[in-house]
């Protein structure tokens, strides 16, 4: 069954149509990468709607399920073109403004237009084969940028020298682009969990680097936090109970589990060595053409884990004004194992 079959088969009964204004959404269904357009579901023909600059390159690499038209006269009137008037369309809540919505029932006055929820990221949350495999590639990548980047730091360099040494790495080994803003930030900045690099030495200390590539559509997402310098014995206690707290949660990942009990795995342990308060965001989060996609792995995250899920497992600890380590990997369920595709050294790593 293809991806737009079975978002057919799982549209509401209600539906007649549906509006897929989401770009991420209307590449996974066509096939086909485009940000000026949108794709029109219906019962009878699915249509990809673009203009004149994406027209070539949709009929040559667009699915062949979708109608390919040009919208001449404007996006809202070629689709009530498309629709008969007294109709009931679906559009994506996540992904339209009050504005544009508002002009399709201005064109179409006849028609109902219901919201629809996330449909085709229902569909999304479990990756076919050739989905982790463009991920594992874009891991690969990060992978490389990472070796190359340990004998790039000195306690000279900047935050964001390293940054943009890593993004252009990747580029160079085939990434389209990075999947999120690369961070890199050194001593005490490392306590924050999303800081951001700076034109600033990086001294000694503590250096947390979180980044990822983009390779097919799909992203990579990792964390390796490194000393520059010497460790103390205190920085070794708090880098040995983030990697204690990310092997216990890899290890307890399973099928039917929820992300709210790996999650307790790793806090358990990090608030046991005293570090409570100190690890505020959640283990881990889904990955896949967004870096942040469900299922989640967090307090709340009640989603059994299934085949086709893939996710990322990130405790740390941050101690305010001092400094903070996170150590993150992606794990794939596959039919019938779960498998943590990073493959990057986590030991202590004193440059």
């Amino acid at each position: 069954m293809t991806r737009l079959q079975k978002l057919i088969k799982a549209l509401p009964e209600a539906l007649d149509a549906l509006l897929i204004t989401n770009n991420k959404n209307q590449t996974y269904l066509t096939g086909f990468e485009f940000h000026d357009g949108l794709v029109l579901i219906t019962r009878k023909t699915s249509y990809l709607i673009t203009d004149f600059r994406y027209i070539e390159a949709a009929k040559k690499e667009a699915s062949h399920e979708f109608a390919i038209i040009t919208h001449g006269g404007g996006l809202v009137k070629t689709v009530a073109e498309l629709v008969d008037g007294d109709t009931t369309i679906g559009y994506e809540d996540a992904s339209i403004t009050v504005e544009v919505l508002e002009q399709y029932k201005k064109a179409l006055p006849a028609a109902r237009f219901v919201g629809a929820g996330r449909i085709v990221e229902g569909l999304r949350i479990k990756k076919e084969p050739c989905e982790i495999d463009a991920m594992i590639a874009a891991q690969r990548i990060a992978e490389k940028a990472f070796d190359h980047i340990l004998g790039f730091i000195t306690p000279e360099r900047t935050e964001i020298e390293v940054a943009l040494e890593l993004e252009f790495t990747m580029r160079k080994l085939g990434a389209k682009a990075t999947s999120f803003n690369t961070i890199a930030v050194a001593g005490k900045k490392s306590a924050m969990p999303h800081g951001v690099p700076a034109d600033v030495k990086l001294g000694s200390g503590f250096f947390t680097m979180d980044f990822g590539a983009l390779y097919q559509g799909y992203c990579s997402d990792m964390t390796r936090t490194v000393v520059i310098g010497k460790a103390d014995e205190d920085m070794k206690k708090v880098y040995n109970t983030v990697l204690e707290a990310q092997t216990a949660a890899l290890a307890a990942y399973d099928f039917g589990k929820t992300g709210r009990e790996i999650d307790k795995v790793a806090r358990d342990i990090i608030y046991a060595a005293g570090y409570e308060g100190c690890f505020g965001h959640g283990l881990g989060h889904g990955v896949g053409m967004d870096i942040h996609e469900a299922p989640g792995v967090n307090f709340a995250s009640l989603t059994p884990f299934e085949a086709g899920h893939v996710v990322t497992c990130e405790p740390g600890i941050y101690i305010e004004g001092k400094y903070g380590v996170r150590i993150e990997d992606m794990v794939v369920f596959r039919d019938g194992y779960v498998e943590d595709i990073t493959k990057c050294p986590k030991n202590l790593i004193e440059l």
